[in-house]
C-alpha cells in the first residue's frame, strides 16, 4: 500500500472492527443468558399467579390467548381445570421446573410448578422462537449502532492522522520551494519527535551535496585556468613555429588541427558544466529569436563562406522567456553542427514559427542526415556517429548536442529530431519553447545568406537581399 494514511485508517479501523465484533459477540451472548433469565422469571411469576386463581364451575371454558403464551390448570387428582385456547389436554409436562417440548408445531419453553397448599399444578409454556426474536430485536437495537458509527469514526481517524501527518506535507513543501543551490539546513517548526530523524538525515544529505558541488565548482573554476593557459601557449609556439618554417609541414598542420581540437574540448567541457540546469545562475528575460539568430549567423558568417553554404532565416518575429548567454550557446551549436556536417554548396534553413504548442526553433540541413538508430544516442556525452572517424572528415567532441539538451531542459524546452530539407537527406533539430504569455508576431522573415555574394547581406528590416 503505497499511502501510508490509508494504510494506518484501515488498520486503525480494521483493529476497531475487531474489538467491536468481540465486544458484541461477548455482549450478545451475556445479554440472551440475562434475556433467557427475565423470560424464565415472567414465566415463574405467572404460574405462581395461576396457581391460586379462583376458578368458579365445574370446567371453565377455555381463557384467551395470543398463541405465543399457553398455561394449563390440573387438580390434585389430575383433572384438568382450566387452560389457555391454544393449550393441548394433556398434560404438557410433568416435570418439576423447566423443560422444552414439542407441541402445536413449535417448541415451547415450559414451567410445571405444584402449589403444595392446593394440590395444583400449573403448566405454563412460551415459544422458544418467540423468545429469541425479542431477545435478538432488543440486543442488535444496542449493536447496530456501533457499527453505523463505524464510517463516522473512520471519517474523524482520517482526519486525526492527517492532521497528525501534517508535518510531512510541510517538510516536503519546504524542499518543492528549495532553489536547484539551496543546500542549507531546513528546519520544521514543531515537528514531531518521530519526523526529527528524517530531518537531521535529510539536512546531513544537504550538507554532503553542498561539499560535493563546491569541489566541483572548484574543479571547474580551476580547469578554466589551468588548461586554458598552457593551451594558449602552445598555440603561441605553434604559431612562432609556422613563421620559422616557411614552407610549413604535414605533421605541423596536423599538430595545430589536434591543438584546436583539444581547445574546443576544453570550451566544451566547461560550457557543459556552467549550462547544467542545477549549477547554472539562468536570468530569464524576454528574447528575440529571429534576432539572435540573425546575429549568431553573421557571427559565423566565415565558416559558411568557407564551404560556400547557403543559409536562410526564416519565420516568425517571436519572443521567449530565456537567458540569452544559453541560448546563445544552444543556436551556435546548432549552427555549428549544421555547417560542420554539411558539404560544400549545402543549404541550411533556421525557421522560427510560433504553433499551438509552442515556439519552435528549427535548424535544418541538406546533409547527410542521421538515422533514426543513432538518433537515440547523439545526445549521449562525447557520443560522436562513426566515432572520431566521421564521415565528414571534421573534427568533434561529442558534446555539442548534450549542452543543447541542458539549455533546452534548463528553459523547459523539448528536442525533437526529424527529416532536414528537402533536396537531400539531412537533418533537422527543433527545440519547442513553451509559450510566453503574450507572443508578438509580425511579418514573414526571409533572410537569405548566400557567401559568394557581395559583402551586402543582410537588410535592417530583415527582408531578403
Amino acid at each position: 500500500m503505497n499511502s501510508m494514511r490509508r494504510f494506518l485508517v484501515i488498520s486503525v479501523l480494521s483493529a476497531l472492527m475487531l474489538v467491536n465484533f468481540i465486544a458484541a459477540l461477548h455482549g450478545y451472548r451475556s445479554s440472551m443468558l440475562e434475556a433467557e433469565s427475565l423470560f424464565d422469571q415472567k414465566l415463574s411469576e405467572m404460574a405462581a399467579q395461576y396457581a391460586v386463581i379462583p376458578l368458579t364451575g365445574s370446567v371453565p371454558p377455555p381463557a384467551p390467548d395470543d398463541q405465543q403464551m399457553v398455561f394449563q390448570i390440573f387438580s390434585q387428582e389430575g383433572r384438568l381445570l382450566w387452560r389457555s385456547a391454544h393449550a393441548p389436554v394433556d398434560l404438557i409436562s410433568d416435570e418439576p421446573g423447566f423443560s422444552e417440548h414439542n407441541f402445536n408445531d413449535y417448541r415451547w419453553r415450559t414451567l410445571s410448578y405444584l402449589n403444595k397448599d392446593n394440590g395444583r399444578r400449573v403448566v405454563v409454556a412460551e415459544r422458544v422462537d418467540q423468545r429469541y426474536r425479542l431477545a435478538e430485536s432488543v440486543i442488535l437495537e444496542s449493536i447496530v449502532p456501533v457499527v453505523l458509527v463505524l464510517p463516522v469514526a473512520g471519517i474523524l481517524i482520517w482526519l486525526i492522522i492527517g492532521h497528525g501527518l501534517n508535518s510531512l506535507g510541510v517538510l516536503a513543501g519546504i524542499l518543492r520551494r528549495k532553489n536547484p543551490d539551496d543546500f542549507g539546513a531546513i528546519k520544521v517548526d514543531g515537528a514531531p519527535e518521530e519526523l526529527m530523524p528524517v530531518i537531521n538525515s535529510v539536512n546531513a544529505m544537504l550538507g554532503r551535496l553542498n561539499a560535493s558541488f563546491e569541489r566541483e565548482r572548484r574543479f571547474s573554476a580551476d580547469a578554466a585556468h589551468e588548461l586554458r593557459t598552457p593551451i594558449s601557449a602552445i598555440k603561441m609556439h605553434l604559431h612562432n613555429v609556422r613563421e620559422e618554417l616557411p614552407g610549413g609541414s604535414d605533421s605541423l598542420r596536423s599538430l595545430t588541427k589536434d591543438v584546436d581540437r583539444l581547445a574546443h574540448l576544453v570550451e566544451q567541457m566547461l560550457l557543459l558544466h556552467r549550462t547544467t540546469p542545477d549549477h547554472y545562475p539562468a536570468k530569464f528575460e524576454p528574447i528575440s529569436l529571429p534576432s539572435l539568430a540573425r546575429e549568431l549567423i553573421a557571427e559565423r558568417y566565415a565558416d559558411f563562406a568557407a564551404k560556400d553554404q547557403s543559409i536562410e532565416l526564416v519565420g516568425e518575429a517571436v519572443t521567449v522567456d530565456g537567458d540569452r548567454f544559453a541560448l546563445g550557446i544552444l543556436v551556435q551549436n546548432l549552427l555549428n553542427n549544421a555547417s560542420k556536417y554539411t558539404q560544400q554548396q549545402g543549404r541550411i534553413e533556421v525557421r522560427v514559427e510560433r504553433r499551438a504548442d509552442g515556439v519552435w526553433l528549427t535548424v535544418a540541413d541538406n546533409g547527410p542526415g542521421i538515422n533514426e538508430v543513432a538518433q537515440l544516442r547523439v545526445f549521449e556525452r562525447f557520443y560522436r556517429l562513426g566515432g572520431d572517424r566521421h564521415s565528414s572528415g571534421v573534427s568533434g567532441c561529442g558534446l555539442g548536442l548534450s549542452i543543447v539538451e541542458h539549455i533546452a531542459e534548463l528553459h523547459g524546452a523539448k528536442i525533437m529530431m526529424a527529416k532536414g530539407l528537402d533536396d537531400g537527406p539531412g537533418l533537422a533539430v527543433s527545440i519547442i519553447f513553451p509559450l510566453p504569455p503574450s507572443t508578438a508576431t509580425s511579418s514573414e522573415l526571409g533572410i537569405k545568406v548566400k557567401p559568394i555574394n557581395s559583402a551586402k547581406r543582410y537588410s535592417g528590416q530583415g527582408g531578403k537581399q
